[in-house]
């Protein structure tokens, strides 16, 4: 009998001159170079199968989204959530610890204000880290020092303590930094093309909700009462809480989340894994984001944009306080409702673009709409009826805070195929430099001259925004690679094998194998020549 790896050869080749498919006998075909070799059946054929059964042969490019990658991003969600809460519970009901603790508004200002410092100078190693040590590591850090900096501001509930408190917020601060680049990188690694905007919007969506519950929580946890210790009760309960959170999702994360899946979800995760790891360099990386001019305008247009909805967060207790003397607990309400409009509009975003894929233009909308809502709210602020404010800083937050998701896919998009942490790393960058800037702008303004000319401020750059937006080239590379990828894998699609055993009593029912191809069916002619490639028996 001849060896079954020259049956393989033969056939191959057939299968290339009739299908036109070429080089399919090395790539899917077994052969001698792998010993891979076919098994011999009973009669001697190395094909020997019960009749109609299909040869399973599976593509380079097989592409799979698993049913665990919800898991990971509402495991990430969770934690993000965690770590956000903690950035707002000071400032929401800052009046109480300005007592509390005997500090003035920009010691208060300074503990938002931590989050988006910290960002600036650490934000370049952890990137390098993302790319060097992967999803994971940086995750299981980032959880870490949430965790570390819960459990140190536990032990800062005393009047005098306010250094502690403030290195408890610092160390949280330090684990935003590992958090928030995150959301595109997970959905490109483990979602399918119809769902990555969808999966990026509920990453972003988690880390709102977390500033949701911040605007909520703390007002109910931490009454404006008058006896200090019993003050300081409540502000521990409060911290207590949020260290065992903390904890929680640490353990989680450390058990549960995985770096990425075993077979990647789209042709473009295809062609980002087969880049090796020596071709790839950072700093490189870096100076082609910085030399991409769409993108450049994207950096700008969404620091401004967040950047502005930072120094609304932040000062929003202030801004609130000042009309409505005494509503604190509405106050984190009116925030309450900022976010959750917010991440309805940011979930709406992320199926928009999913079925539409139009990054431009969506962008650009919700951007408009954000300038107009805070044109509204900023004029509507004073108008002495509380239920205004609700209405028209619910429609500020759908959009203001809907834009953060397509702000993360467009930037993905226009540099596709560098790494998804390094361009929502640059972009987060820019938010947390123009978030200082405007929180420490516009606090001054409201001290010197009032809440109007302060959101006016705000305002203006919101325009400068919307115009930078306008201007943006749409290039969207990652969706051309996906259609390549797609056009390129039917093109040279792989064959299966039918394998059908005929039994013909001319030659004593000997086996015979029909192979069928994508486009032709080729049977074998049942010559006595070709008979020999599976029986020598006359």
């Amino acid at each position: 009998m001849p060896q079954s790896n020259e049956v393989v050869s033969r056939s191959s080749e057939m299968s290339k001159s009739s299908a036109g498919v070429l080089e399919h006998s090395r790539e899917f075909f077994p052969t001698k170079a792998n010993n891979k070799l076919l098994p011999t059946g009973p009669l001697g054929s190395p094909l020997t199968m019960e009749a109609g059964e299909r040869v399973g042969l599976v593509s380079k490019t097989e592409t799979r989204v698993y049913w665990h990658r919800w898991i990971m991003l509402f495991l990430f969600s969770a934690y993000s959530a965690s770590n956000a809460f903690m950035w707002l519970q000071y400032g929401i009901v800052g009046n109480i610890f300005i007592r509390f603790y005997s500090i003035d508004n920009m010691a208060l200002d300074w503990l938002s204000m931590i989050y988006l410092l910290t960002y600036v100078p650490l934000i370049v190693p952890v990137m390098w880290m993302l790319d060097k040590r992967g999803m994971r590591d940086v995750v299981l850090t980032g959880a870490a020092f949430n965790c570390i900096g819960a459990w140190a501001k536990v032990g800062s509930a005393a009047p005098d303590l306010f250094p502690l408190t403030f290195f408890g917020q610092f160390v949280c601060s330090v684990g935003t930094v590992f958090i928030l680049g995150i959301p595109p990188r997970l959905a490109s690694v483990w979602f399918g093309e119809n769902e990555v905007s969808t999966a990026c919007s509920i990453g972003v969506l988690g880390n709102q909700l977390g500033i949701a519950i911040g605007f909520l929580v703390p007002p109910i946890l931490v009454p404006n009462v008058d006896d200090m210790d019993e003050l300081a009760h409540h502000i521990r309960v409060m911290f207590y809480i949020t260290a065992g959170v903390a904890t929680l999702l640490f353990v989680l994360v450390v058990i549960v989340f995985q770096e990425q899946p075993e077979i990647p979800p789209t042709q473009s995760q295809v062609t980002a894994r087969s880049i090796p790891p020596e071709d790839y360099s950072y700093m490189a990386s870096i100076k082609r984001l910085l030399s991409n001019k769409p993108f450049i305008l994207l950096i700008i247009s969404y620091g401004l944009n967040v950047g502005c909805f930072y120094a609304v967060g932040t000062l929003l207790n202030r801004m609130i306080i000042e009309y409505y003397p005494g509503e604190e607990v509405n106050a984190g309400r009116i925030g309450l409702t900022i976010v959750i409009a917010g991440m309805v509009g940011s979930l709406i975003c992320g199926i928009w673009l999913d079925r539409t894929k139009t990054y431009k233009q969506t962008t650009l909308v919700v951007y408009v709409m954000s300038f107009l809502g805070m044109i509204v709210f900023a004029f509507t602020l004073d108008l002495g009826y509380l239920w205004v404010v609700f209405i028209t800083a619910g429609a500020l937050g759908f959009f203001m805070t809907g834009y953060l998701p397509l702000g993360f896919e467009f930037a993905v998009e226009l540099t596709y195929p560098e790494s998804e942490g390094t361009s929502s790393g640059l972009l987060n960058c820019s938010a947390q430099v123009f978030g200082i800037i405007f929180i420490i702008c516009e606090g001054k303004i409201i001290d010197s001259y009032g809440i109007l000319p302060g959101n006016i401020f705000l305002c203006v750059f919101l325009l400068i925004g919307t115009i930078m937006t306008g201007i943006i080239k749409s290039d969207l590379r990652r969706q051309k690679a996906n259609a390549l990828a797609k056009e390129a894998s039917e093109l040279k699609k792989p064959p299966h094998v039918d394998v059908t055993l005929v039994l013909d009593p001319q030659y004593h029912q000997k086996p015979l194998v029909t192979l069928t191809g994508y486009t032709h069916t080729h049977t074998h002619t049942h010559t006595r020549a070709q008979r020999t490639l599976y029986d020598k028996d006359p």
